[in-house]
């Protein structure tokens, strides 16, 4: 039995969960997201609680248990309270904007990165060097700080480059002047 799988999923006051066939829709303050659920994984929905329930003990069976019911609890968190990663980016001259549903980049090119921002994603932009990259989905949020992120990853010399906050880079040592 998965450990993950087997703890039931609580619902807070607000948020809906439903049903149809192998599809859970789940309603709160913040919006609304969906998920099919794989064959083989049961979703029983009670009243304050949504529990994960495999059908057999097959091997994929077994991975959608914990899976499901972790994608489940993301759903719940997202429409109740979001979810939000934050960059930053460090560099001479580097700075960010937000200009109507793209984000405008100056990061080191002959030109700027202009980044479309897919719905259901918010973008702040905080003293031209914070990026706070926000939404209901996490696997969205997360796709999108880390596709920001790919358009100038940190360089190990400098160190500049789009970075998670609180993230340590590894400094290089450059070459040593003279012998």
């Amino acid at each position: 039995m998965s450990r993950i799988g087997k703890i039931p999923v609580e619902i807070p006051p607000g948020v809906r969960v439903s049903q149809d066939q192998s599809i859970i829709k789940v309603e709160g303050p913040k919006g609304n997201l969906s998920l099919k659920a794989p064959k083989g994984v049961d979703v029983i929905l009670g009243e304050r609680m949504v529990e994960v329930k495999r059908l057999s003990d097959g091997r994929k069976e077994r991975s959608y248990h914990g899976l499901v019911r972790t994608l489940l609890t993301n759903m719940v968190w997202g429409v109740t309270s979001g979810f939000e990663k934050r960059l930053e980016i460090s560099g001479v001259g580097y700075r960010a904007e937000v200009i109507g549903n793209k984000l405008k980049l100056t990061i080191g090119f002959s030109s700027p990165v202009e980044y479309p921002i897919p719905d259901g994603i918010q973008i702040k932009v905080d003293k031209q060097i914070n990026i706070v990259v926000s939404g209901i989905d996490k696997q969205l949020v997360g796709r999108v700080a880390a596709e920001i992120r790919s358009l100038k990853k940190p360089e190990p010399y400098k160190g500049k480059g789009i970075m998670y906050a609180g993230e340590k880079i590894r400094r290089k040592v450059g070459k040593s002047v003279g012998a």
